[in-house]
């Protein structure tokens, strides 16, 4: 099998790496949530800053990334990782049940606990999509992609529910020890999951040229990386794409609420009804760089364009829905939103694979590091904003469907401007990529489907 050889057996093996790696994320940024402001009574910020700064941590992306590259093989970074994330998600179980008696001490311990949180996905999530750019042949990325996520997602589902049931009855002692058990079970599937992943595929011999790629140090290797208009290009793309993507977040069920009249149970399906679309999107954007019957099914360019494009309709549906109130299709409204969400997320994260390795100097880590610590920061602040944004804009206007309409106008645009730098992109010269990196969705040597 070559370095490029991963199939799909190994692709669902790391698909159960990133369902362990949401396992353990939800409860600590959900679960815990809860608890907080319902069973303690803390106010609400206390959560949303732990939760800020487990994003915040992820600046560290790009350090962690050229760690894997050095080393060459990524399982014990990934294995790391999660330890690492799972020992952060007990004493941030711990510290929550701490505050109950002595919330200083309690909150202090948790800053702790999210810091080793965001360090954790950093490390093992990094890395995880470094393999795949490494392994995975063009061909299969989109479908690579929508693979793993569809198992984060997975994930996500199976803890809540098992989660939520052996919660009940709440006490603090349950708490931590239903978070210890996920972030055991969590690193036992990870360790079984990588279990000699890397053996079967080997690297080749390095050349002299490829060892000294990787001797100059990490500030040298970032600049490097950083001085690539694609890659730059890129981050520029992630950050405000989503920026856009999470900015809506915490206020389309206040919107429905405040502006359409939804009841909290009719709000609270909203959010079933656009992952379902997300789940549609993300099957659809699976087809990305296939052929069916010798017809293209678009590449990933493509996908990712048109999917902010359609990401930025959508966005411009909930301006109208705020202008014309209950007259609006609301609710097929959300539903697209999620499908185009999900098909341009899936292209992004197949186009980010493709263009990591495209210099071929083994930068994967580093690059993918980029770009991931452009998303977290874009996530940190994109509740942030776009709630502060909403209550600013109802402050200045005193009418809320004005001003929720306002900052889904912005975060439309926010999406067109993402979609325009998608769409650039530099042409290889003939006989391979250049040194400046392939433009999304750019197809190289095709491999057969297996």
């Amino acid at each position: 099998m070559s370095v490029q050889g991963f199939g799909w057996a190994q692709v669902v093996r790391l698909g159960l790496v990133q369902a362990a790696l949401g396992a353990i994320v939800v409860l600590t940024t959900s679960t815990l949530n809860r608890v907080m402001v319902v069973e303690l009574a803390l106010p609400a910020l206390l959560p949303g800053l732990l939760v800020g700064l487990h994003y915040a941590v992820q600046v560290t992306r790009p350090r962690m990334g050229h760690g894997s590259d050095v080393g060459g093989r990524r399982s014990p970074w990934i294995l790391g990782g999660m330890l690492v994330l799972a020992l952060g998600a007990v004493l941030a179980a711990a510290a929550t049940a701490w505050m109950a008696t002595q919330a200083a001490a309690g909150i202090a311990l948790a800053v702790v606990g999210f810091l080793l949180i965001g360090l954790g996905v950093s490390a093992a999530g990094t890395s995880l999509l470094a393999l795949l750019a490494k392994r995975v042949a063009p061909q299969r990325r989109a479908g690579a992609a929508t693979v793993v996520w569809l198992m984060m997602i997975v994930g996500f589902a199976v803890t809540a529910g098992v989660a939520g049931q052996l919660l009940d009855p709440y006490s603090p002692a349950r708490l931590v020890a239903v978070t210890s058990g996920v972030a055991l079970a969590a690193c036992l599937v990870t360790a079984l999951a990588l279990w000699r992943l890397e053996d079967g595929t080997p690297l080749p011999p390095p050349t002299t040229q490829d060892t000294a790629t990787l001797q100059p140090g990490f500030r040298a290797v970032l600049a490097e990386v950083w001085a690539d208009p694609a890659a730059r290009r890129f981050a520029v793309f992630v950050f405000l794409s989503m920026l856009a993507y999470s900015a809506q977040d915490l206020i389309l069920e206040p919107f429905a609420g405040a502006v359409l009249g939804y009841t909290p149970g009719e709000s609270t399906s909203l959010s079933g009804l656009q992952h379902g679309g997300v789940l549609m999107g993300m099957l659809m954007a699976a087809m990305a760089g296939r052929e069916w019957r010798g017809l293209s099914l678009g590449s990933l360019r493509a996908w990712t364009v048109g999917g902010c494009v359609a990401s930025a309709l959508a966005m411009g549906g909930l301006v109208a829905a705020g202008l014309f109130g209950t007259a609006w299709p609301f609710r097929a409204n959300v539903f697209l939103l999620g499908v185009a969400n999900g098909a341009f997320s899936i292209a992004a994260i197949g186009a980010m694979m493709q263009l990591a390795g495209a210099d071929g100097r083994g930068r994967e880590g580093v690059r993918m590091g980029l770009w991931g610590a452009a998303q977290g920061v874009a996530f940190g602040l994109g509740g942030l904003l776009g709630t502060a944004a909403s209550d600013l804009a109802q402050w200045l206007l005193h009418d809320a469907a004005t001003a929720y309409a306002g900052v889904f106008a912005f975060e439309m645009a926010m999406f067109l401007f993402a979609a325009g730098i998608a769409a650039r992109g530099h042409r290889p010269p003939v006989g391979g990529p250049s040194p400046r990196g392939l433009p999304l969705g750019t197809p190289q040597q095709p491999e057969p489907m297996p």
